[in-house]
C-alpha cells in the first residue's frame, strides 16, 4: 500500500510539472502553422494549374495567380524562419522540464535510502501494540541494566565528609535496624555515587518498617534504581513503583514514573493521558512539569492528539528578596547583610530539603553556595539533585549547567 502511493504521487506530481510545458508547446504550435499555411499555398497552385488545364481561367489569369501565391509562399518561409527559434527555446523547456523532474524524483529515491526504512513493512496498530508489549517483557534486569549503565564521575569527596559517612556506617552497622540511621545511609551513599550501597540501605530501610514503609520510602527505592540502571525502569523499579501507588495513587512522583515508564515501552497512548493530567495540575514550580512539558507535544502527536495544546502556565518566580528586605539591607553592614544572605540560603536549602523545588531552584542554590564559599556543600547538594531528577533528564540538565559552571562538574 505504500509504494501504491508513492507511486501515486510520483505520477501526480510528474503531471503537475509537465502538464503547463506540454500545454505551452501546443499553444506556441510554430512548426505546426507555418507547415499548414505551406500546405495551403501548395493546394492553391495546384488549383490554379487545373483550373487552366480545364479552360475555367487564361493563362495571363493564372500568371497572375501564381506571382500572387508566390509572395504568399515566400511570405510564409520568412515567418517560419522567424518562428523555428521560438519552437526551439520551447523544446529546450520540455527538456529542461523533464530533467527537473527527473531530478527531483533521483533526489527524493536517494534521500529515501539514506534516511528512511526501504524494506520496513506496514504496521498495523495492533503490530505496534505487540512489538511494544514485545520490548516491555523483554526488558533487561535490574542487574543487567545496571552492569550496561555508564559509571557517573562523581569527583572528589570532602576528606571531612568522607570521614562523616564512615562514621555514619559504622554506627548503622552496630544498630542495622535503626530506620533513621539507614535513611541518612541510604541518602548519603546516594549523594556520594555509592548506589549498590545506597539501594541495600533503602531496601533494609523498607524491610525494617514494614506495613509502615511510606511511598515515599519505596519511590526513594525506585530513584535510586533507575539512577543505578541508567534512567532505565527495569522490571525490579517496577514492582516498587507499584507498591508506592498502592500506598498513594495520587503521587505526583510515582505517576511521573509511570507515565516514563508507558513511553519507555512504546506506550505513549498511556503516558499522554498521564503525563496531560500532571501537566494541569501542576504545581508550576514542580520538578516533573519541566521535563513534562518538553516532552509532551510529541507524546501528544504519537498518541493521536495533535491538536492538544499544554497549558500556558507561568513559571512562578524564584523566591527572593522583597522590597521591604532590599531597602532594610541597604542600611546594614557588609557583615549583616552577608548574614541575612546566609539566612536567605539556607531558608531555600530546608525547603528544598523537605518540600522540594524545581530544577533552577535547585541551581539557584548550588550558584549561592559556591557564591559563598562552600562549594564542597554545593557539592553534596548537587550529588542530591542527581538522585532527585535521576528520571528527569531534562530537569537534571538545568542543575548540571549550574554545577558546570561551578566547576563541580564536566
Amino acid at each position: 500500500m505504500f509504494w501504491f502511493f508513492c507511486a501515486a504521487l510520483v505520477i501526480i506530481v510528474g503531471l503537475a510539472i509537465l502538464t503547463p510545458v506540454w500545454r505551452t508547446r501546443g499553444d506556441n504550435g510554430a512548426e505546426t502553422a507555418a507547415g499548414f499555411d505551406l500546405q495551403v499555398y501548395r493546394d492553391q497552385l495546384r488549383e490554379v494549374e487545373r483550373d487552366l488545364t480545364r479552360g475555367v481561367i487564361s493563362a495571363e489569369e493564372a500568371e497572375r495567380l501564381r506571382r500572387e501565391i508566390g509572395r504568399k509562399v515566400l511570405e510564409a518561409d520568412r515567418r517560419a524562419g522567424e518562428e523555428s527559434p521560438a519552437a526551439r527555446r520551447n523544446s529546450a523547456g520540455w527538456i529542461g522540464a523533464v530533467l527537473a523532474l527527473a531530478l527531483l524524483l533521483g533526489g527524493a529515491v536517494w534521500l529515501y535510502e539514506r534516511e528512511g526504512v526501504p524494506g520496513m513493512p506496514d504496521l498495523p496498530l495492533a503490530e505496534r501494540i505487540a512489538a511494544a508489549e514485545a520490548a516491555y517483557d523483554s526488558r533487561p534486569s535490574q542487574t543487567e541494566a545496571e552492569a550496561a549503565a555508564p559509571v557517573p564521575d562523581r569527583g572528589e569527596i570532602d576528606a571531612d565528609y568522607a570521614a562523616l559517612i564512615e562514621e555514619l556506617r559504622a554506627a548503622v552497622a552496630k544498630t542495622p535496624d535503626d530506620p533513621q540511621g539507614l535513611a541518612l545511609l541510604s541518602m548519603h551513599e546516594t549523594r556520594l555515587g555509592n548506589l549498590e550501597a545506597a539501594i541495600t540501605a533503602q531496601r533494609h530501610l523498607i524491610e525494617v518498617k514494614g506495613p509502615d514503609a511510606t511511598a515515599y520510602d519505596h519511590l526513594m527505592l525506585v530513584s535510586q534504581l533507575i539512577e543505578a540502571a541508567g534512567g532505565l525502569i527495569t522490571p525490579e523499579a517496577e514492582d516498587e513503583l507499584a507498591r508506592a501507588l498502592q500506598l498513594e495513587p495520587q503521587s505526583a512522583q510515582g505517576r511521573y514514573m509511570l507515565g516514563l515508564l508507558q513511553a519507555q515501552n512504546g506506550r505513549p497512548d498511556r503516558a499522554f493521558p498521564i503525563w496531560r493530567d500532571l501537566l494541569e495540575e501542576g504545581p508550576a514550580d514542580a520538578p516533573w512539569i519541566a521535563p513534562i512539558r518538553a516532552a509532551i507535544p510529541d507524546l501528544a502527536w504519537l498518541a493521536g492528539q495533535p491538536d492538544y495544546t499544554p497549558p500556558k502556565t507561568a513559571m512562578p518566580a524564584l523566591p527572593g528578596p522583597d522590597a521591604d528586605a532590599v531597602a532594610a539591607a541597604e542600611g546594614m553592614s557588609e557583615e549583616e547583610r552577608e548574614q541575612m544572605i546566609s539566612g536567605m540560603v539556607q531558608q531555600l536549602e530546608s525547603r528544598l530539603a523537605t518540600e522540594g523545588g524545581s530544577p533552577e531552584e535547585w541551581a539557584r542554590l548550588i550558584s549561592a553556595l559556591v557564591v559563598q564559599g562552600r562549594a564542597d556543600h554545593a557539592g553534596e547538594i548537587w550529588g542530591e539533585a542527581q538522585t532527585r531528577f535521576a528520571a528527569q533528564p531534562e530537569a537534571l540538565e538545568v542543575v548540571r549547567k549550574a554545577a558546570t559552571e561551578a566547576g563541580l562538574a564536566e
